[in-house]
């Protein structure tokens, strides 16, 4: 009897994290969409598919945080200690410069510049999403 609810527990939580998962892709995405139209000039973002484009972007952006970026901050630790954390936005931009290698004309951001202030925008999205809608619901905050 207490396997069973163990494992009914467990099917829960699976359930919640890809729950989680999913509301955290279609607000990047949503987040995408914005700054693609904020930024119109400088970041592309082909909105066919009724928004498959944006949330493919946003699934490639969250897997290369979770592999690439790691590994990225650690070989740029020396460059961002000696310019005092300032470089660690531009890891950022390479992760949006890969996306946008890897997705081609579907998603294109251009100029380094404004790859930044794109990055940080997203970031600003990111933290003002996290507070306002993904905390209220799954019940974080």
């Amino acid at each position: 009897m207490s396997t069973i609810i163990i494992e009914e527990n467990n099917r829960k939580h699976k359930m919640g994290k890809f729950l989680q998962w999913l509301i955290y892709m279609i607000g990047y995405a949503l987040i995408l969409m914005i700054t693609a139209k904020l930024f119109d000039n400088t970041m592309q973002l082909d909105n066919s598919y009724f928004g498959f484009w944006a949330l493919l972007t946003a699934i490639l952006i969250f897997i290369l945080n979770k592999t690439i970026k790691p590994l990225i901050f650690w070989l740029t630790i020396p460059i961002t200690a000696l310019t005092l954390g300032f470089f660690y936005p531009f890891i950022n931009v390479i992760i949006l410069q890969i996306v946008d290698l890897i997705l081609g004309s579907h998603f294109n951001i251009s100029g380094l510049f404004m790859s930044l202030i794109v990055a940080t925008s997203i970031s600003i999205l990111n933290m003002l999403m996290d507070k306002l809608v993904i905390n209220p619901i799954l019940g974080k905050g």
